[in-house]
């Protein structure tokens, strides 16, 4: 499985982007998929997630403002961010889980495959 994400950019405070992420590969292993980041000097952080069925879970320093989808029939996912603030700045990196769950996998230790990253700079 190969995970490419791209959209990243220089958006200034209140803006929006939409972060994509193409997979290829063993597709047909991947169950869910999530979004990370990690910013200079910070640990990396959970951001989003998507189980297999659809359901979605977002941060609760995103929530409102970040939305996670999923096409399968293009083999992308996304990420839409909007209302995005200097603190969102951060290498975003998507992920895919291989095991099977209902809900959408939170912890970075049960994904399986990562991307390289897109940056995200967010101007005040």
């Amino acid at each position: 499985v190969q995970l490419v994400e791209f959209g990243g950019g220089l958006v200034q405070a209140g803006g929006s982007l939409r972060l994509s992420c193409a997979a290829s590969g063993s597709i047909s292993r991947i169950n869910g998929m999530g979004w990370y980041r990690q910013a200079p000097g910070k640990e990396r952080e959970f951001v989003a997630a998507i189980s297999s069925g659809g359901s979605t879970y977002v941060a609760h320093s995103v929530e409102g403002r970040f939305a996670i989808s999923r096409d399968e029939a293009r083999n992308l996912l996304y990420l839409q961010m909007n209302s995005l603030k200097p603190e969102d700045t951060a290498m975003y990196y998507c992920a895919a889980s291989l095991g099977y769950s209902i809900v959408p996998v939170t912890s970075a230790g049960e994904y399986d495959y990562w991307g390289q990253g897109t940056q995200v700079t967010v101007s005040s």
